[in-house]
């Protein structure tokens, strides 16, 4: 049964005025009636009416300006204005409907034709009711959308960027598409003081791109802290998205693992777009090309975890950059593409301005954004001009044993995909005496273990390191050797002493090689311009002692802390 309405008829004709308050009271509607504009605005105002019949020609205020004025207070409630009109040429019906009118009725008027209008206008009234209630409900769920992706936001930040993305030798441009960010960019400093750097770019945008985000990010901080290798970490990572993310869903991705102390860079891309080294002396720059697929594609028996590494002068940048940034579109659709992000490259007249010139670049050139868009840069600097924070423990340490030793081989192919590193890191942190010397303790084992490894085990010489393709060929030599590695052994011999002021931690690396000249492996890598690192000297500027016999067989460290440390 039809709905009883509320309808206001405006007609100066006395007449007609009834004729219509009839036809519409006996069809089961309420009346309002007004003999021009001005009346009908007024009881417009009172009565708020869901339905008008409008005269188009009346005295006072004629049926167009009352209509134009119904339609400015009834706002986006709508509320249907049939002309009642005489008019029968075509501009004045069309100035009816410009007017506001939706629909329009000729005299005289027929019952049945009337009713039919009247039906058909409390049809689209409602469906106009339903179309503004649906859309207050979606604005009402968006809005709750919006604030718990706030929120989930809020949280992700802290976690994504809790690492060392302020520091002097990084800068980078971040400009998201959604609210959350697709490309998520990630800096860590090790505990022997380097750092490692992620940028990575999931499937997608907004949300649905980000659901990696956060476990990616776990695996990273904490295992950067724990002092694990890039290897370890992209291992980790590719096997936990693989497991967590749905299908057609992975994050292509390159991974840095920056040296400030040996003065090297490995890198590890999947998916992205090349980066580059750009040399400080103005050389060649060097693609950092994708060689592998992106990170949660392949199981774990078939992810490839090999990088290239390349040596660093003071001065030199590695650029990393997202897809975003390549297709960056302008108003005519054109890409921004690799050759116009070379060609700022090869106008740069001042190395310290590049990153800002990319950033103006892309802005002239970019119109709508379509796609996150993340650019990073990453100096080599000295070490003492960066500040790495301390390290964190997760407990007080008042429990930990003081006096104790403990001897450790590892063998063969455990080398090949194995890091000690890490484990035997957390096992001297235990001591509370030991942990303000944190990040020199893992400087020296971890050269220590790397000399035992590539010199005494591999045997590889460090005179190949005399120039970048003499560095490249070691780095090829050490890969192939490794792989191929089925005896040798690596030990490790930790002897904790305590003393009336403290105590003393002596810590001894043998290996399977054939020793080694320590006295001339100084004067080599004393030499600043040598490719080969500071390795042995390090060790014995961050160490309280450092001493190896004649033979050369293994290399004795100590380390001392006094109670008030």
């Amino acid at each position: 049964m039809p709905a009883r309405l509320s309808i206001l008829i405006a007609e100066d004709n006395a007449a007609d005025r009834m004729l219509l308050s009839t036809i519409v009271s006996r069809q089961g509607h309420r009346t309002l009636t007004a003999s021009n504009g001005v009346e009908a605005l007024a009881l417009f105002e009172q009565e708020r009416p869901q339905l008008v019949l409008m005269d188009a020609l009346m005295p006072l205020m004629d049926g167009f300006e009352a209509a134009r004025r119904i339609k400015q207070m009834a706002g986006e409630e709508l509320v249907p204005i049939i002309f009642l009109t005489s008019l029968t040429e075509s501009e004045a019906l069309v100035r009816c409907l410009e007017a506001g009118g939706d629909d329009f009725l000729a005299k005289p008027y027929n019952r049945v034709i009337l009713e039919a209008k009247i039906n058909a206008m409390e049809r689209l009234r409602r469906l106009q009711d339903t179309v503004l209630q649906q859309r207050d409900l979606i604005a009402k769920h968006n809005e709750h959308l919006l604030n718990e992706q706030r929120v989930a936001k809020a949280v992700f930040d802290k976690v994504a960027h809790t690492g060392c993305l302020n520091a002097p030798n990084i800068r980078y441009l971040q400009s998201p598409y959604a609210l959350f960010n697709g490309d998520l960019l990630l800096a860590a400093f090790k505990p022997s003081g380097g750092m490692h750097v992620l940028l990575g770019d999931f499937t997608g945008h907004g949300l649905p791109a980000a659901i990696g985000a956060m476990p990616l990010a776990e695996v990273f901080y904490g295992m950067t802290a724990k002092g694990h290798s890039m290897v370890e970490i992209l291992r980790e990572i590719n096997t936990k998205l693989k497991r967590i993310l749905p299908l057609g869903v992975f994050c292509c991705a390159t991974l840095l693992n920056i040296s400030f102390q040996r003065r090297v860079v490995e890198v590890w891309n999947g998916g992205l777009p090349d980066g580059y080294l750009l040399r400080a002396d103005g050389s060649a720059r060097v693609p950092l090309v994708s060689r592998h697929l992106p990170l949660g594609v392949l199981d774990t028996a078939s992810f490839s975890d090999k990088y290239e590494v390349y040596p660093l002068a003071l001065g030199d940048r590695v650029f990393l950059l997202s897809d975003g940034v390549l297709e960056a579109c302008n108003s005519q659709g054109e890409l921004f593409g690799e050759a116009r992000m070379l060609e700022v490259f090869a106008d740069n007249r001042e190395p310290a301005d590049l990153f800002a010139e990319i950033e103006q670049a892309l802005a002239r050139f970019r119109g709508e954004q379509q796609d996150d868009v993340s650019l990073v840069e990453i100096g080599m600097v000295e070490e003492h001009a960066l500040a790495p924070p301390p390290l964190l423990f997760l407990d007080s340490g008042q429990n930990s044993p003081l006096d104790w030793s403990a001897s450790f081989e590892f063998r063969g192919e455990t080398l090949q995909r194995f890091n000690p590193l890490p484990q035997l890191l957390q096992l001297l942190l235990g001591v509370p005496g030991l942990r303000p010397q944190g990040s020199a303790l893992f400087s020296v084992l971890a050269e220590l273990y790397s000399n035992a490894l590539e010199h005494g085990v591999l045997g590889l010489d460090s005179a190949l390191k005399c120039d970048a393709d003499g560095f490249a060929e070691y780095y090829r030599q050490r890969s192939i050797r490794l792989t191929s590695l089925r005896e040798g052994y690596v030990r490790f011999h930790l002897q904790l002493l305590p003393e009336a002021a403290g105590g003393r931690l002596i810590l001894r690396v043998e290996d399977s090689g054939a020793g080694f000249d320590g006295q001339a492996i100084l004067d080599q890598q004393l030499r600043l311009d040598s490719l080969s690192g500071r390795g042995l000297a390090l060790v014995r500027q961050l160490s309280e002692r450092c001493t190896w016999p004649a033979d050369g067989q293994g290399v004795s460290v100590e380390f001392s802390w006094s109670l008030e440390a």
